[in-house]
């Protein structure tokens, strides 16, 4: 499909990976203001920090 609409495989790949590491690091951050560990967080709370991370973009 990338070849089909003239994307390069490697920049994909890096974009997408730096969108994952910005949401993480959200999470990250958003534990810390909490003042908790992130493995603490719950999947629910994870998966809100991570929605509002894509959000932010």
């Amino acid at each position: 499909m990338g070849r089909i609409f003239g994307l390069n495989a490697e920049d994909s790949l890096r974009q997408t990976n730096r969108k994952f590491e910005h949401r993480f690091r959200y999470i990250e951050s958003q534990a810390a203001k909490e003042n908790r560990p992130i493995k603490d967080l719950s999947l629910e709370e994870m998966d809100k920090h991570w929605e509002d991370a894509k959000k932010e973009l």
